[in-house]
């Protein structure tokens, strides 16, 4: 009944020149003003997420504005050493998406955004103090926390969880083909992202607790 009423609407209907001026008057209006964020689109110096007019008719959109030309990435690694030295046992905690193993190929993932590998590879490109709820993450880590666990490939520590945990901040690159050791990755570290913690660690403690993270 209804698409037979809108059939018989569409019949009668007239078309209205009042709207049809004003219709190309504002795509002529649209257009004109297009060509700055055009221009813009097209250039190597873009700007992103800027206004062309006084009154945001047009603009230009994106997330980034540019993309970085090197991969870097932070390693959550873990010890049941006493030692928190380079000398410990230290053993990473596997991402889903990002590299972490040099001889691992890169996962097919797209469109889908991994929830840890998504944040980290923001928190690669800052300090700690601006992502503190890593340090929340390593509490979880000190404690085999099934959520937390959950985010990574794999655990290390099934039986039970290390005595210290940090993070190391890597540079990542592709391997040259035919590399002798059949390797996907060459890494380069610079440096400790988050120095050694333990579940002792009253810093630590103190901090979450300030937060709420923990009572």
């Amino acid at each position: 009944m209804l698409i037979r009423k809108a059939e018989a609407a569409a019949e009668r209907a007239e078309p209205s020149r009042p709207m049809m001026i004003t219709t190309w008057v504002v795509t002529a209006i649209i257009g004109f003003l297009s060509f700055r964020p055009i221009a813009n689109m097209l250039s190597p110096g873009q700007i992103m997420n800027t206004s062309f007019d006084p009154f945001d008719l047009v603009n230009t959109y994106g997330a980034f504005g540019t993309v970085g030309k090197e991969r870097l990435n932070i390693v959550f690694e873990g010890t049941m050493d006493d030692d928190t030295s380079d000398n410990a046992n230290w053993k990473p905690y596997i991402y889903k998406g990002q590299p972490v193993l040099l001889n691992k190929r890169p996962p097919q993932i797209a469109p889908y955004q991994l929830r840890l590998g998504w944040q980290m590879w923001f928190a690669s490109m800052s300090s700690s103090e601006e992502y503190p709820w890593t340090l929340n993450l390593v509490w979880k880590l000190l404690h085999n926390d099934p959520g937390a666990l959950s985010l990574f490939a794999g655990n290390s520590f099934r039986g039970k969880p290390p005595r210290y945990i940090r993070a190391v901040l890597y540079r990542y690159s592709f391997a040259r083909p035919g590399s002798p050791q059949h390797l996907w990755w060459d890494r380069q570290r610079i440096g400790l992202w988050l120095p050694p913690m333990s579940a002792n660690d009253t810093v630590l403690v103190d901090y979450l607790r300030s937060q709420g993270w923990i009572e």
